[in-house]
């Protein structure tokens, strides 16, 4: 209701049912995009859905959208999981090793068989059991020569994988910098726009002023019954 209206009405020249009905019927449709209550349901936090097709309403102060709340919970949580994982790479680390030093015990062995059979075999060509077992134990010297490459190859690997798990680190780091900076624009922000006179002391902002094109219908029956109220109170 613009100040001239107000001003008839006090005057008593506009009927108070019909002004108000010539209001609303009159009101401008809202140039604005409907909201889609796919995406966010007003009342209803939990219904809200991020879409980049979607700029407004912003996202409810919910836990789930609380952006520096999330980044702390990644690099909690990553960091907690990279712990997991290097304690499990350790534990493989350390079976890798234990198996390489099994595998060269064996072969130790291995070698004294390979030069006892082939003395034997040399002293007694004919007895064919001897250059037959020289010939099992050179099998067995070349296949744990094959399972001790699998070994080391292994634990290179696993040295690999510790390396590139370093990054991990990196990128917590660059998480945790991007809170830093948010945290800081937070605080400069409400540094900016802090006030000396108290929110709740605060004269309530007028919800239309002379020139305002979308808060035309913003009086009903009962705000305009309680100013008359008050005007006869004075």
């Amino acid at each position: 209701m613009t100040q001239e209206e107000l001003d008839a009405l006090m005057n008593g020249d506009v009927d108070l049912d019909m002004g108000v009905e010539e209001e609303v019927a009159e009101a401008p449709e809202s140039s604005e995009e409907p909201i889609d209550p796919k995406y966010y349901s007003e009342g209803d936090a939990d219904k809200y859905r991020v879409s980049a097709l979607h700029s407004w309403p912003p996202p409810p102060p919910t836990d789930d959208n609380k952006m520096v709340h999330q980044l702390d919970d990644v690099t909690k949580e990553s960091e907690e999981k990279a712990s997991e994982i290097f304690d499990l790479i350790e534990e493989i680390s350390n079976d890798l090793g234990k198996g390489e030093k099994d595998v060269k015990t064996l072969q130790a062995i291995i070698k004294s068989n390979v030069d006892l059979f082939t003395t034997l075999s040399e002293k007694f060509p004919h007895i064919e059991a001897f250059k037959t077992q020289l010939a099992e134990n050179e099998r067995a010297k070349d296949g744990l020569n094959d399972v001790l490459d699998i070994l080391q190859n292994g634990g290179d690997t696993i040295m690999n994988v510790m390396d590139i798990m370093q990054y991990q680190d990196i990128h917590r780091q660059k998480i945790e910098r991007v809170i830093n900076v948010m945290r800081a624009l937070s605080t400069y922000m409400n540094h900016l726009f802090a006030g000396k006179i108290d929110d709740s002391k605060r004269v309530s902002s007028a919800v239309h002023i002379h020139g305002d094109t979308s808060t035309e219908d913003i009086v009903n029956s009962d705000d305009i019954e309680a100013l008359l109220a008050s005007f006869g109170q004075k």
